[in-house]
């Protein structure tokens, strides 16, 4: 059994990413993300949408993050997406997570899910990031249906 390949696209925008989270520099991010772009939180239960929102998220956990470290990935059947399992320290705690990547037939980023364990740790990272964010971020929650 074969593993799945990333689409073109899809994997030239990954490379791209990891090539970000190694130089701490999220400076291009905003050229791989969809204008409609979905950030699914470990501490929200409804998503900010906007590659707007998920550029200031993500920029801003890379700096909340110490010693991030990706472990493994896993490639969808269709090529178009991919998990990535992590670790990272946030005040003192470790924790380990996985970020869910989905992409478009473009290659950019439509949907960014994380989750995180052990608990003591994503409360460390919610305080963290709430502390960071928290003026910001309402204004990029999904709307009611």
């Amino acid at each position: 059994m074969t593993s799945p390949q990333m689409k073109p696209a899809a994997a030239a925008s990954l490379a791209l990413w990891h090539e970000m989270v190694s130089l701490q520099d999220m400076g291009r991010l905003p050229t791989i993300l969809n204008d409609a772009a979905v950030f699914r939180s470990p501490m929200a239960f409804k998503p900010y949408v906007s590659a707007t929102a998920v550029n200031l998220i993500l920029n801003t956990v890379m700096k909340v993050f110490t010693q991030f470290e990706y472990h493994r990935q896993l490639v969808s059947e269709d090529g178009l997406s991919v998990v990535l399992e992590f670790s990272a320290v946030v005040d003192g705690k470790s924790l380990k997570g996985i970020d869910l990547i989905q992409f478009d037939e473009a290659g950019l980023i439509v949907d960014f899910e994380v989750m995180v364990r052990p608990f003591n740790a994503l409360q460390a990272l919610g305080a963290e990031m709430g502390a960071r964010l928290a003026a910001y971020l309402p204004a990029y929650k999904e709307a009611k249906a």
